[in-house]
């Protein structure tokens, strides 16, 4: 199977020997992935070639206007969008077409199961976990990566939903994965650099490094409730280099900020990818190393650190300067936990008998211990019918 590394010193010898157009692949064009669209033209780069996939040909032509209508305006664009209707994202058969068709660089899995179910709130409210869903999450990236090994693609591929979990369950069940996860701990460090800022006068938030390693859960429990439920969270924060003293209870409290409720929130997600995406251009282009945070990368369990390094060869790497590989895991796997995940291993996704009980007392449902790769689709359809369409 190709690696990450392989990946990266195939893009680098297109980016810097060739002149051929970088192509990058959005499939699903809902909220996310048109808030990417709109980033990515709005860099103006005129090789960059942008081809949009997804169910409804006609919705999606209406929406790529409005991008090119408002790039023109703001004299923005140079990119070229391509659009690929009419994409059945539960025929394998037909995804793995579409990328044979267009060979992308890039891959952004930003698709939906069931568009326009709202349950985040639903399980936040009931459960205080998130993990119950990841049955949704990983229908459709599941067949993309079937389509991608059938293609034998070699694009770098991201996916956007429920990653800490979704991408470990792909690789244990010996199947391709993606490389990247996007979201999760990506929207709490913001909030912290506008705490440090102003604790510290500092005017330019690009120089305030953040190091975290934590899970979705963490994401969502110190964004909403500005606290960390009892754990002590791996964070390191640096100025300059300098690491900086403060007191991290009054730092998490900070995080808890007004922010819409709607699907303007998708708008984090949307620039997660973009940042990973212009993370690794930035370092192939300019010779030098970028940091991320992504879910799920190297398909392990949680959020993690993350080095693009374009020195030399081309490569990526877990970053270890703040805390050791085997910390990270211990501390991913027990944000996790809250979040209703206790394990994901051979291609089973194992839930906590918390979030099980926690199921039968709030919705009088059986949730299955563990749930195969396999089987994720019924338990799927057992969660929309019993769980999700009850309550909305």
């Amino acid at each position: 199977m190709i690696t990450l590394n392989d990946k990266l010193q195939l893009l680098q010898n297109k980016l810097l020997n060739t002149d051929d157009k970088i192509r990058i692949m959005i499939i699903g064009l809902g909220s996310v992935g048109l808030y990417l669209l709109d980033y990515l033209v709005s860099t103006a780069d005129s090789r960059m070639e942008i081809i949009v996939v997804g169910r409804n040909h006609d919705k999606m032509l209406s929406d790529v206007n409005i991008v090119r209508t408002a790039a023109t305006i703001r004299r923005q664009m140079r990119a070229s969008i391509h659009i690929e209707g009419n994409c059945n994202l539960e025929d394998v058969e037909n995804i793995a077409s579409v990328l044979e068709r267009w060979n992308p660089d890039f891959i952004v899995n930003s698709s939906r199961v069931y568009s326009g179910l709202k349950y985040g709130s639903i399980s936040w409210s009931h459960l205080r976990a998130y993990g119950i869903w990841a049955p949704l999450s990983v229908k459709f990236a599941n067949n993309i990566m079937m389509a991608y090994e059938k293609a034998e693609s070699h694009a770098i591929s991201i996916n956007t939903s429920y990653s800490d979990a979704v991408i470990p369950w792909l690789k244990s069940a010996g199947m391709a994965y993606f490389d990247f996860g996007s979201g999760n701990l990506n929207h709490l460090i913001p909030r912290m650099k506008f705490y440090i800022a102003d604790k510290f006068g500092i005017d330019n938030l690009n120089e305030i490094e953040i190091t975290l390693a934590v899970s979705h859960f963490h994401d969502v429990v110190i964004s909403k409730e500005g606290q960390s439920e009892g754990q002590n969270i791996l964070l390191d924060i640096r100025y300059k280099g300098t690491p900086l003293d403060f007191d991290k209870d009054k730092l998490l409290a900070a995080c808890k900020i007004a922010m819409p409720v709607d699907q303007k929130r998708n708008m984090m997600n949307a620039s997660s990818n973009f940042d990973i995406i212009n993370s690794i251009l930035t370092a192939i282009k300019e010779n030098k190393k970028m940091k991320i945070h992504t879910p799920g990368v190297a398909g392990e369990i949680g959020g993690y650190p993350f080095i693009i390094d374009g020195a030399g060869k081309a490569k990526g790497y877990i970053d270890e300067c703040a805390f050791l590989l085997d910390e990270m895991r211990k501390a991913n796997r027990k944000s996790i936990y809250l979040d209703g995940i206790e394990n994901v291993e051979n291609g089973v996704l194992t839930y906590t008998d918390n979030l099980i009980k926690k199921v039968q007392i709030e919705f009088g449902e059986t949730l299955q211990k563990k749930v195969m790769l396999s089987d994720s689709n019924n338990v799927a359809n057992f969660l929309i019918d019993k769980i999700i369409s009850p309550n909305i």
